[in-house]
């Protein structure tokens, strides 16, 4: 059966609680103040993308009761889609609030000493392609049509691999996949519980926002890709954590699982990509050298842009309101198709650790669910080196 969204906050959020006192005895209530015309002092100059990942949490943790104190207040004013813990291009700590359309005169440039960072991303929503895709088909502009890009399955890449294809058994992770009901998303990788496989993706991808059966089939490629059930099946559902469609809502992941086999499922990704995960996760910060790769753009890289994100996500079925999530930047990291697809760190000591599970995005901005967030729900590890 599906598996219910449990009570819980992100670890960044517990540490900022550590400092809540701190903040409470030193912070005006409520205030809205104008920028400041001097110039940054030194240690407001501190890039805090050069700090190791619990440090980074510990000197966002007093910022990030003042993004929720606000976030109620923010989140209710027009045209807001998002709102985020990120930094200045000088490190430092703001409050990024991402727009659909132009907004109000009188939204603040800064509240409690913090700069708020006015991002226009237009609406953000679930990247699972879609048949009628396109500006010109009245589709989100995020969205593609078949085959986008051509033979590389827009972005799939070198020596002519296609992730839109169908692949020999087993297939690689990042590849086309889908419920047969929709259109295409991606494999994001395999995962274990005990000597069990399963395919991860998103929830939106294999139980088509939460109407799919327990125990239907999975493909590979989507049916958008020409995949069909039961020729081109790698695995059953087993479990999704619901949506839930409501701005009210507190959903922290869009996921689900298959039960698959090492014989039907990889755990690498094409020879064109980043190869195969870690078992080991790592916690998402500001300014992260990030990678994917997925069904649509293929292998794309981008940073972390914001971390402890709340977001009011477009689907078919109704707008659902996510916390605690992550946000990417790079243009075109992600796109229609993509949804479900792996993030892992690029580069240094944790080159390999997944990070997040794509699942949105909007504006040239990708969101994501935290990998661990997705893992303890199922109780599952990644299935890699």
């Amino acid at each position: 059966m599906a598996l219910m969204p449990s009570p819980g906050r992100r670890p960044i959020v517990l540490i900022a609680a550590l400092f809540a006192g701190f903040l409470w005895a030193g912070c005006a209530d409520d205030t809205v103040v104008a920028p400041d015309s001097q110039p940054e002092s030194q240690e407001a100059r501190l890039d805090l993308r050069d700090l190791a990942p619990d440090v980074q949490l510990q000197e966002l943790a007093p910022s990030m009761i003042v993004l929720e104190r606000n976030r109620p207040r923010l989140m209710s004013r027009p045209g807001v889609v998002g709102s985020a813990m990120g930094l200045t291009d000088r490190g430092r700590p703001a409050i990024q609030l991402y727009v659909d359309g132009p907004i109000l005169d009188d939204t603040p440039v800064e509240i409690d000493g913090m700069p708020v960072l006015v991002i226009e991303t237009g609406p953000i929503v679930a990247l699972q392609e879609a048949q009628d895709a396109g500006p010109e088909k009245g589709g989100p502009p995020d969205k593609c049509p078949p085959k986008c890009g051509g033979g590389g399955g827009g972005g799939g890449g070198g020596g002519g691999l296609d992730p839109t294809s169908r692949w020999p058994r087993p297939v690689p992770i990042g590849v086309s996949t889908g419920h047969p009901a929709i259109t295409a998303g991606t494999i994001g990788a395999r995962v274990r519980s005990g000597n069990n496989f399963y395919v991860l993706s998103n929830n939106h991808v294999y139980a088509n926002q939460n109407q799919v059966p327990i125990g239907e089939a999975v493909i590979q490629p989507g049916t958008y890709d020409g995949g069909s059930s039961p020729a081109d099946n790698i695995g059953t559902l087993s479990s999704f954590v619901p949506i839930v469609f409501s701005t009210s809502a507190n959903n922290v992941v869009d996921a689900a699982i298959a039960s698959t086999s090492a014989g039907l499922v990889d755990n690498a990704t094409p020879s064109d990509g980043y190869g195969t995960p870690n078992k080991a996760t790592s916690n998402a910060t500001v300014g992260m050298r990030v990678q994917k790769y997925g069904r649509t753009t293929g292998l794309t890289k981008g940073r972390v842009q914001g971390i402890n994100a709340t977001l009011n996500v477009q689907y078919d079925l109704g707008v659902a309101r996510f916390v605690g999530q992550v946000v990417i930047g790079g243009g075109g990291f992600s796109a229609g198709g993509d949804s479900g697809s792996l993030i892992v760190v690029q580069n240094g000591s944790e080159a390999g650790n997944p990070v997040g599970l794509l699942f949105a995005g909007g504006g040239g901005y990708t969101i994501a669910n935290p990998i661990d967030d997705v893992l303890n729900r199922f109780g599952i590890t990644i299935d890699g080196n």
